[in-house]
């Protein structure tokens, strides 16, 4: 087991350094500025996204996720946050659609800038790992961890870099986002 797990911390790290540091800076503005944050995914890209609007919501941001009951319409000076290794998930498709048509912006961590949904996205970050869908022989080059695990490992470790980065921003610490933790558990 200790093979394995030095080849995924590997993974992860040789992944997460190739992401470009000003793509993210300008994502850190981006989240940043809006006064209201959607967050989308689908899977486990999903969860890591919904991890990433609980991180939003500690530190004072209004957050949702979208499909969610109690979730409002966007609006123009809105962010959605969408997190997809394919860049094609129908779904997130619609929903970046939609958020276009009402001007607000779009932020998307993939594999893939000329994705359908990078075409839509303001600002991409792009992670150098395999898809969900990729092709066996991709996969093989870059990971030997299944399906798109390389990429939703990277996408919550960067997610926590942009909170990071928040907070420094902002001033907040720890026990300002631990007085916004859930109580009702």
């Amino acid at each position: 087991m200790d093979a394995i797990l030095e080849q995924v911390l590997a993974e992860v790290s040789a992944c997460v350094r190739q992401v470009s540091a000003e793509n993210l800076a300008e994502a850190v503005s981006l989240v940043e500025s809006a006064p209201r944050i959607f967050v989308a995914g689908a899977g486990r890209s999903g969860l890591c996204m919904k991890a990433f609007g609980m991180r939003l919501m500690h530190l004072g941001k209004t957050t949702y996720v979208v499909g969610e009951t109690t979730t409002p319409g966007i609006a123009a000076s809105d962010l959605l946050v969408v997190g997809s290794g394919s860049g094609r998930t129908a779904g997130l498709l619609t929903s970046a659609s939609q958020t276009g048509q009402q001007g607000a912006k779009i932020l998307l961590f993939t594999t893939k800038a000329d994705s359908p949904l990078g075409r839509l996205a303001h600002q991409r970050v792009i992670i150098p790992a395999p898809a969900y869908r990729a092709d066996d022989v991709q996969r093989a080059r870059s990971s030997a961890q299944p399906l798109g695990t390389l990429f939703e490992q990277a996408l919550f470790i960067l997610c926590d870099v942009l909170i990071l980065g928040l907070m420094r921003r902002s001033g907040a610490d720890s026990v300002q986002m631990a007085g916004r933790h859930a109580n009702l558990e």
